[in-house]
């Protein structure tokens, strides 16, 4: 795939395409930037647990993206938004090998990627498999290693239970009236995957943004990946009064900026 010629910002929000990976239909939105070469860095948006790429963040940071002529690409893992498959057959290696073939596939040149909450695990797993693709990173409420550090290591033991021998556990949701299917393979997979157990090999710029107010991951997460990262370029901004989301007018205005700072700093 190639970047079409210079011209008028393109709008946000592009064709909605999809991509085959084995029998499953990825669904993404990519809006080319204004780079013929592809050589100005682009934004790819990684989502959350259970979310889509119509969240908030995804489409404000693409409206600003194509306003800054940058090219930005938004997908929905298996299981999720638009595209095929169900959500508790999902693992942490399946959704992070279709951000792999998303940005292998759809994007061009070196991106930015851009990931919220699970997101930020998946975009630190695209980042070590993928490093020379990879421009800079910045998380927002970053929560990689949840399955372990923040399901199964706080579970009590009858839930804990009903996973291992039912295979899967109903977890009720403070966002949504669905309730959240916790399967035994969601777990047993994400162990495969750990990243802050050890040093993060990574040396492009890092910006982490977490609210301090979080009530799902906390911000003490976004500290320990800061750590763990070999990189010297590493920021962490705190909200104090930030939730888990942080989608209010001043949360999106604090990521736009962090991108678009990451970005001048790489021009």
């Amino acid at each position: 795939m190639t970047e079409p010629a210079a011209g008028p910002v393109p709008s946000p929000g592009g064709a909605h395409h999809s991509l085959k990976r084995g029998a499953a239909t990825i669904a993404y939105r990519h809006t080319p930037g204004r780079d013929p070469e592809g050589l100005a860095p682009g934004v790819m948006f990684l989502g959350g647990f259970m979310s889509d790429m119509t969240g908030t963040k995804a489409l404000a940071l693409e409206e600003w993206a194509a306003g800054e002529g940058l090219s930005f690409t938004r997908f929905d893992y298996q299981g999720h938004g638009a595209s095929s498959g169900r959500f508790d057959e999902g693992t942490i290696g399946l959704w992070a090998d279709d951000a792999l073939a998303v940005l292998d596939r759809v994007t061009v040149g070196p991106q930015i990627l851009v990931g919220s909450s699970m997101g930020g695990w998946m975009m630190m797993l695209t980042a070590l498999r993928r490093p020379e693709r990879v421009a800079g990173l910045v998380g927002i409420a970053a929560a990689p290693d949840f399955t372990e550090d923040l399901m199964w290591d706080l579970f009590d033991e009858p839930v804990r239970r009903e996973i291992l021998e039912a295979g899967r556990w109903l977890r009720p949701s403070y966002y949504g009236p669905e309730p959240q299917p916790i399967t035994r393979a969601l777990i047993e997979d994400g162990r495969n995957h750990l990243l802050l157990r050890q040093p993060i090999a990574f040396d492009k710029p890092v910006r982490l943004l977490h609210g301090m107010a979080d009530p799902d991951v906390p911000w003490q997460v976004s500290l320990t990946l800061a750590d763990r990262l070999t990189s010297a370029d590493v920021r962490v901004t705190l909200v104090k009064d930030g939730d888990h989301r942080l989608s209010r007018e001043q949360d999106i205005d604090l990521l736009c900026r962090t991108v678009g700072d990451l970005v001048r700093g790489l021009a």
